[in-house]
């Protein structure tokens, strides 16, 4: 299986072209092997780009553990890079097929290459029920976390202190950008306990599809920095759809503006939450690392 290794501001991912090549027979095993980071290739998953009759390629993505998600910001914008750097489709503006529908994607092209992409992310889902999540209201907004945190937190000094040190708010907002997300606010992101919290929020039973989480710090109402646990991945350097999610929570919260610049471990991302159209807009760097071959 001939594959690219390529990433999102270090959301990377393994690539298989299925248009020029043939499909993986088990993609979810393959996503599984090909994602560990000591035994395979190493990355949070596995994307196959395949023909579309609808668009000029169409995304299918795979968390590491093999489960199959609906959209990944960080990853369509290598799909475009990809599709174009490699002759699939030669135009400066691409539609790409997802789990979330067709998505449209403007390239920012130097020396041939495909640099930048920005990606027009769509309407953002605000029902609480097709986020999903069973938690109360139309919409979840600054809402109380469930009881698993309050457990958890009742039962472990430790963490407590932990979250007391990074000035945690436990309060959650939730969004779709046609995967679940849940954010929440600390004054120092760097401290909160984010492997052992992501972990208990993904999994919480008033999420029923599991759910990406993410922590930020405002720095000012343009300007924010934010840490990631992936659904089925784990701890992330990127996530171009939850940072999509951070922009709106922080709008419907009031902590932020409609255009942010959100840092993240492993890059920036500028996004805008449109109030002419109502959709989310996110541009970010799309870098090809290696191509290799994988004994399938």
């Amino acid at each position: 299986m001939r594959f690219t290794k390529m990433h999102g501001a270090g959301n990377d991912y393994v690539y298989v072209d299925c248009v020029n090549g043939p499909t993986p027979a088990d993609p979810l095993a393959v996503s599984r092997a090909v994602s560990d980071r000591h035994f395979g290739i190493g990355s949070d998953g596995l994307i196959l780009i395949c023909k579309s009759d609808i668009a000029d390629a169409r995304m299918r993505m795979f968390n590491a553990d093999g489960s199959e998600a609906e959209m990944c910001g960080n990853g369509l914008r290598c799909v475009a890079k990809y599709v174009y750097d490699h002759g699939i489709a030669r135009e400066p503006r691409l539609a790409i097929e997802t789990g979330r529908g067709v998505l449209t994607v403007d390239l920012e092209v130097k020396q041939d290459k495909v640099s930048r992409v920005r990606v027009d992310m769509g309407e953002p889902i605000l029902e609480a029920a097709k986020i999903p999540t069973t938690l109360p209201g139309e919409r979840v907004v600054d809402h109380p976390a469930p009881d698993e945190i309050n457990r958890l937190w009742n039962s472990a000094e430790f963490l407590r202190h932990r979250a007391a040190s990074a000035g945690l708010d436990l309060r959650m907002t939730c969004v779709s950008m046609g995967n679940p997300h849940v954010t929440l606010y600390a004054a120092d992101v760097a401290k909160v306990p984010l492997e052992l919290l992501g972990r208990v929020l993904e999994m919480a039973p008033v999420f029923p599809k599991r759910i990406n989480v993410h922590f930020v710090q405002v720095h000012s109402p343009g300007e924010v920095t934010m840490r990631t646990w992936e659904r089925g991945s784990g701890v992330t350097l990127a996530c171009g759809t939850g940072a999509c999610a951070v922009c709106v929570a922080g709008v419907l919260t009031g902590r932020t503006d409609r255009k942010l610049l959100a840092h993240l471990p492993g890059g920036d991302l500028e996004l805008e939450w449109s109030e002419a159209d109502n959709h989310v807009y996110m541009t970010g760097p799309a870098t090809e690392v290696f191509s290799g071959d994988w004994p399938d």
